[in-house]
């Protein structure tokens, strides 16, 4: 009996131990069963009230989204000062016309040799002075420089003769040199028709980058006057006028890179041609020394 009253306490104990462990995870437990039956301020259960409303924010129209800036080299032109627009034109017209001179010095160059090619064996069937003047005075080979030459030559030779001059024995040194006088004289105007259009293509050529770096200059600056109204370097304040620039030196390298490269091709075409026409002159002078000393 005296065991029982001493171990009542003790279990009584351990039971308030053991109530106190248990209460924390009692009342989570409870709290968590209760959140599913919450209800609303109109009375409704909050578990119905949640899937509504994702369904209205699904049915509602999204929000359209800000337009996004972009930019392109046409945008840029249009944006781009009245200066820079001037050096951008001026340099794609002096572009343009780099191409359509290579195209007609081209052009010009093919009909040039297929003509000289056709006429050499013309020439060279000749037997006389008075055959060299007929073919290089009909109409087949109108101004070709060859036919250009020989009939100058040939001619002169002819006028002499009808002005009672005496062409051969002691007169032949004087008549041949009248004779390569009026080849001299076709001779330069040859020069100066092949190298037509290459002090343009020589111009556009050392130019043309420093045109495209003077707009590249005054697009930075206009970069540098933008930061110092606004007061901000952000780069939708600066980046207009930079790129502008950029655009100014791109195509000042488009137009001047061509040019420089076609000089230089038709530099080597005209040279080749000029060779070609010394050797031909030499060819001529033999044929009418020879005709001259046969008495033709």
């Amino acid at each position: 009996m005296l065991d029982n009253k001493r171990m009542t306490p003790i279990i009584a104990l351990i039971g308030a131990l053991a109530l106190l462990t248990s209460a924390p995870a009692f009342a989570q437990t409870a709290a968590t069963s209760a959140a599913p039956t919450a209800v609303t301020s109109d009375g409704a259960p909050a578990s119905d009230a949640a899937p509504a409303s994702d369904a209205a924010a699904a049915d509602a129209p999204a929000a359209p989204e800000a337009p996004k800036a972009s930019a392109n080299v046409v945008s840029l032109f249009l944006g781009a000062t009245l200066v820079v627009k001037f050096v951008i034109v001026g340099l794609a017209l002096a572009s343009i016309l780099s191409w359509m001179t290579l195209i007609t010095k081209m052009l010009e160059f093919a009909s040039l040799n297929r003509a000289s090619d056709k006429f050499l064996e013309a020439f060279r069937g000749a037997k006389s002075i008075a055959d060299i003047n007929r073919i290089s005075t009909s109409e087949e080979f109108e101004g070709n420089p060859m036919a250009d030459m020989a009939a100058a030559a040939s001619s002169e030779i002819e006028i002499s003769r009808q002005a009672g001059l005496s062409v051969t024995g002691a007169n032949k040194d004087s008549t041949m040199a009248r004779a390569g006088s009026a080849v001299a004289a076709v001779q330069s105007s040859l020069s100066r028709r092949l190298s037509s259009g290459m002090t343009f293509l020589a111009s556009v050529g050392s130019n043309g980058p420093f045109i495209g770096l003077f707009g590249t200059v005054y697009g930075i600056m206009n970069s540098f006057i933008s930061i110092t109204n606004t007061h901000t370097t952000s780069l939708a304040v600066v980046a207009p006028g930079i790129a502008e620039a950029l655009i100014a030196t791109g195509i000042g390298l488009f137009a001047a890179i061509p040019a420089v490269i076609f000089y230089n091709y038709f530099q080597t075409r005209v040279a080749h041609y000029g060779n070609r026409s010394e050797g031909f002159v030499a060819e001529l002078v033999n044929a009418l020394s020879r005709q001259l000393d046969k008495g033709a």
